[in-house]
């Protein structure tokens, strides 16, 4: 089984994760952000892995430094459950519809992080006034996207293709992540070693 657990403390949060590739897509997520741990236990569910998420962060300053290190703290996990990447997939792709919402997500655990995020929406849609729910904005979904690309060492691509409600649209993104996460960390027996012509990732 590839586990990890991570422990990430600082003046700002305190931060647990246990994370298992090979789950049964079960969760538990506590993070203080009712929203981001709506949004997680869709990525453990749809990736079907195992998540165990704590964190205690400064929430009485805003939910930047919560949402910014519980994706570092996701992502080293997914970097550590992995090793050495070797027999990985490494690719994962996956399109998810939620309602009048559509995106898709495709990413590579290439070792070199990056976040991309396109708006495919007509303008009259991608124009309109900034969304949110509660607190949780899209300016914090794609903090946090950028966040877990870092700490997982991983290229995401999301594309919006449609989509007006904002929850719908994050739980269109966040299903199709944890769908391409499982698909990428997903070990293929045709693969030896490490998934690259290069040799290492």
């Amino acid at each position: 089984m590839r586990r990890a657990t991570v422990q990430r403390k600082t003046k700002e949060t305190d931060i647990a994760v246990r994370l298992a590739l090979e789950g049964r897509g079960k969760t538990s997520v506590k993070t203080g952000l009712a929203f981001l741990d709506h949004m997680l236990t869709l990525l453990g569910t749809h990736g079907v892995f195992d998540l165990t998420l704590r964190c205690k962060g400064d929430l009485d300053v805003d939910l930047h430094h919560t949402n910014e290190d519980i994706g570092l703290a996701l992502g080293q996990a997914f970097d550590q459950a992995m090793g050495s990447r070797k027999g990985i997939r490494r690719f994962g792709a996956a399109y998810v519809p939620m309602e009048e919402a559509l995106a898709r997500v495709v990413l590579d655990f290439s070792g070199r992080p990056r976040l991309v995020v396109r708006d495919a929406r007509s303008a009259a849609v991608a124009k309109r006034p900034p969304a949110s729910h509660g607190a949780y904005q899209w300016g914090d979904a794609e903090h946090f996207l950028e966040s877990l690309a870092r700490g997982a060492r991983l290229t995401i691509h999301v594309d919006i293709l449609s989509g007006s409600d904002f929850h719908h649209t994050c739980e269109a993104v966040f299903k199709a992540l944890g769908r391409a996460l499982g698909e990428a960390s997903r070990l293929d027996p045709r693969v030896k070693g490490v998934p690259s012509s290069k040799g290492r990732l």
